[in-house]
């Protein structure tokens, strides 16, 4: 089942260890800023084609972002 807290958790740890502002990955996924902190607080989630692109961006995997693996790096 979706967790929306784990999602929010780790999409906002992965934009920190890739050293992204919100502002930068809202301009990647050709969002607003408030959008991004949006998902980060678990207040909105997204399309599938800005969920890949998370992942893409991030450089985690789905399944990571998901919650249905701990490994962010399952994808490699």
């Amino acid at each position: 089942m979706f967790d929306s807290s784990i999602f929010a958790q780790r999409v906002r740890m992965a934009r920190l260890s890739k050293k992204l502002t919100q502002s930068a990955l809202a301009e990647v996924l050709g969002v607003t800023k408030t959008y991004v902190s949006d998902l980060e607080r678990s207040r909105r989630t997204t399309t599938i084609e800005k969920f890949v692109t998370l992942a893409d961006v991030l450089d985690v995997s789905t399944d990571y972002l998901f919650g249905r693996t701990d490994d962010p790096n399952s994808h490699k």
